[in-house]
Formats: C-alpha cells, structure tokens, sequence
C-alpha cells in the first residue's frame, strides 16, 4: 500500500456492518482507516441467531472470549437443529453437529451401519449421534480434546442476540481505531469514468470519501443496487418462502442446546431459545398464505407468552449477480438472502469477510481479484441454496398445495445427482469446500425419507470385522459420556451466565 491510508466506509450497521468493521480492525492493525456509518432511526433484522459451527471460528480468529461473548449477547449452545413435520406429519429427526459414531475401519462408519441396519428400524442413525444424545438429554459440555474419546465426536454452534452481538463487535471495534459516525446516507458520488464510488453524502451535508465502500444497507443494497445496479438472482421457484412473522416469548420450561423447526401447511416455525427469552418466527410462502393465516399459526403453536407484538418481513430468496462490484463488496442482506432453515445467515457474512480479507486490494485495483471473489462466493450460495431445496423437495407430504409444489417441482442437476447417488447405492457425493459435510446430508436425506437401495458395496466384503461389536460398543461409550455431561442450563449458570437485560 501506498504512504496514504486507505479508506474503508462501510454503510450499515447490524451484524454484517460490525463484524466487516471487527474483522477489518483485527486484521489492518491501524493500517488503514475505517468508517462506519448506521443510522440509529434504521432497524435492523436480528432477533435473535442461531448459528453454525464455523461462527466460532470467526470469534477466535479476533481473540474473542467465548465465555465474554455469551454473557453479553445472551447466548447459549446449540448441537444441532430438530425437523419436524417435514418428512411427514408427526415424524421427526435431528440434523446434528459433528460425526456419527466412530470410525473403526478403513470402510466409512456410515457404510457399516447402512450395511448392518439398512431397511431396519432397531438401529436409526439417530442413535449413534453424540450430538443428539446430548440434546434429547438436554445436556452440554464441551467436545473432549482427547480424539480417541467419543466425547470428542460432536461440534456445536450457539444461539444468541443479533442485536447484541452487533453491540458487542462495535466496542471490539471502536477499541482498535474504527470510527463510527452516526447519519443517513442520501447521496453516492461515482467516479464519471470508471464508475467507482468516490464518496457518501449524509443527510446532515458531511461528505465521506473512501477508496472502498462495503454495503450492509440491509435488503435494500442502497450501494450494490440502487448505485450500481449490480443485478439479482431469484431463487423463489425452489425456495417459494417469502414472508416471516417474528416475535420473542418468555423463557418456558428446559433451555434446549438445539434450534428447533416445525413444518407447516406452508412453510416452517423455528424455535430459537437464549438465555433470557425464546425467538420465534414462521417462514411462509404468500402465494399459498396470507399473512394473517401464518401470525395465527405462529401464535396458536407458541409455548410461553409473547413480549412483543409481531414484526413482518418480506424477503426474496437469492443472490446479487455480483458481491464485489468496482469498489464496493455486499455483505449480509445487501448480497442475497438464504431462508434460516440451516442458520446460515451469519455464516454467509463470516464467509465474505473473511474471503475479502484474504484478498485485499489496496491502492492497486485489480479486476481478477473480483472476479475470484464473485466466482467463490456465488458457488458457496449455490451449494447452500441446495442443500436447502433438499429439505422442501424430499417430502412425503402432499396435504397442502405448498407441499404438492415442493414434492414435483424440478431441482438444480447437481442437486439431483447428488440425491441419485444415494438412493442408488448410498454414497454421499460432495462438492470441493462443501459448508454441509458428509453426516449433514446423511441426516437429512434419512430424515426426509432418501433411503439407499443398497449400502456401498465394500462394507458387505470386510467380514472380518466385528461389526456389530464396535456398534454395540460406540453406544455403550456414548450413554457414558453423556451421563457425565451437566445439564445445559447449569452448564451456562457457571461458565457464561448473563444478567437480565
């Protein structure tokens, strides 16, 4: 870089805004100048997130104390999420985090118990789960360092406030140089030429000139789109959800270490709980419910009394053409939306910060940096977006119009590969820096009722191993561990305990 700082604005605040702001500050080490600009009279989405594993990451990549951070933002753990209503009415299955069983043989473990149980209901593979073990006991500790025990077995995620969470990234932030400036952007200046971004008008009349500009601006892309005109992908024919009502309750009954997700007549409710209250939402297509129809839904299947009244979202399922744009990069909303299905919002984020900060460009712009960029990121949505339509289209249900449509409407080809590989003879056919690994769509290709034919061919030639013995043996370890875990309530009473807010 030049003698000259260079200039990062970023626009919006929010999760998306602090955590660029966060991982900026951690990785520029005052090197460069950064600005963010939010306006207190603009909400933001965020009442309450639940998380995937690689979140963690993010936290310790910027030195975060995970006991500090859930204090302050309210949060507890999460070992996976529990679908129901989605195979069928009144069947359920869990999506956990981490590995099912251990491994014991050169064959997969997953091969061997598709060999020994396939097409027997004695042995589901919820059974060898450490995660769900753990969760139906609602229990939690952390995973065993020791790799040879089964404890080590599972991952985990959390649970926490999205508007605390910002709050807490905004002091990480400030203490490492970032200023934050308070205003509505209501102009964008672009160079007559190139058509980069040279500065953001306040409406107070301040004037910000950077050299790159990141949008957090929410759905409205006020950079991305309304400036530059960058283009969406929409994605609503496979993913037909488009409307949320959302609203928090009183805490009621065991604090769950799990997300749970209950399908509707068309859509689906989650169920996220933190420590001092439960966040709550129904996901619904407008073409087959109205809005009054979901609130009511939502509000007949609560479970404790609300604190709010419901908020109303509308979103459009998909993508911007382009994340990186001249000088200005998406983030969060402004770059597409993924439904919370997978609880993947916030890793989208973490993913485009951290990809950005590994291709910085400094003074000297290049057009390959964006280009590799765009190509990263839009394969990363892509395989996510079908891990998504996995859950809609894999049903047995066809009660209601939504599901009719989910069940027959025609997929992605790569999805459907993917789906042809298994049913046929029980492979897991992974994409190169797939987010959802092997055990991730095994548990939900068995959830929603993909079951193979047959199990790969090579667990039936190992007769010599004792197959059944190592089975019996990984859940006897499994129950062990678990009965030593604390319960997760008292877990978090004395490691992050947070005081009411």
């Amino acid at each position: 870089m030049s003698d000259k700082k260079f200039r990062f604005i970023i626009v919006g605040g929010g999760s998306a805004g602090w955590m660029a702001a966060a991982g900026l500050a951690y990785t520029t080490q005052g090197q460069c100048d950064i600005t963010l600009i939010e306006s207190e009279t603009i909400g933001t989405i965020g009442v309450g997130e639940a998380t995937i594993p690689p979140v963690r990451h993010f936290n310790q990549r910027l030195g975060i104390d995970e006991a500090d951070f859930l204090r302050l933002t309210q949060g507890s753990f999460k070992l996976g999420i529990k679908f129901i209503n989605w195979k069928q009415q009144g069947h359920a299955y869990f999506h956990p985090f981490g590995q099912y069983g251990a491994e014991f043989d050169i064959v997969p473990f997953y091969h061997h118990w598709m060999e020994t149980y396939l097409g027997n209901d004695n042995g589901p593979i919820d059974d060898y789960s450490m995660a769900w073990a753990a969760a139906r006991a609602h229990k939690f500790s952390h995973p065993s360092r020791d790799k040879r025990n089964i404890g080590s077995n599972f991952d985990y995620a959390y649970h926490f406030d999205a508007t605390l969470y910002a709050r807490f990234l905004r002091r990480y932030s400030e203490q490492r140089g970032t200023t934050r400036v308070e205003g509505c952007v209501v102009d964008v200046s672009r160079h007559g030429e190139t058509g980069y971004i040279e500065s953001v008008k306040l409406e107070n009349g301040d004037i910000h000139e950077g050299d790159f500009f990141i949008d957090c601006t929410g759905f409205s892309g006020l950079l991305i789109e309304q400036t530059l005109q960058t283009g969406y992908e929409d994605w609503r024919h496979w993913l037909p959800c488009d409307r949320a009502v959302a609203l928090p309750t009183e805490s009621q009954g065991p604090l769950l270490p799990y997300t749970q997700s209950t399908a509707h007549a068309a859509g689906w409710q989650w169920r996220i709980p933190l420590q001092h209250r439960t966040g709550n939402g129904h996901v619904y297509c407008s073409r087959y419910m109205s809005a009054n129809e979901a609130t009511d839904i939502l509000m007949d299947n609560l479970d404790a009394e609300p604190r709010t009244e419901p908020e109303n979202l509308r979103f459009v399922t998909g993508r911007r053409r382009k994340f990186w744009n001249r000088n200005c990069l998406a983030l969060g909303l402004s770059a597409g939306f993924m439904e919370p299905l997978e609880s993947t919002g916030l890793h989208l984020i973490q993913y485009g910060i951290m990809r950005f900060l590994a291709m910085l460009p400094g003074h000297g712009f290049s057009s390959l940096l964006e280009q590799e960029y765009n190509a990263l990121t839009a394969a990363e949505y892509e395989r996510i977006r079908d891990f998504l339509i996995l859950h809609y289209h894999a049903t047995d249900r066809e009660d209601s119009e939504f599901w009719r449509y989910c069940k027959h409407m025609p997929i992605p080809e790569r999805l459907a590969y993917k789906i042809d590989h298994f049913r046929t003879h029980g492979m897991v056919m992974s994409d190169e820096r797939e987010l959802f690994t092997n055990p991730s769509w095994i548990a939900v290709y068995l959830g929603q009722g993909i079951v193979p034919k047959r199990a790969p061919a090579a667990a039936s030639l190992r007769p010599r191993v004792p197959v059944k013995d190592r089975l019996r043996d990984i859940r006897r370890a499994m129950t062990e561990a678990v009965n030593a875990m604390p319960i997760h309530e008292d877990f978090i009473g004395t490691y992050c305990r947070s005081e009411a807010q």
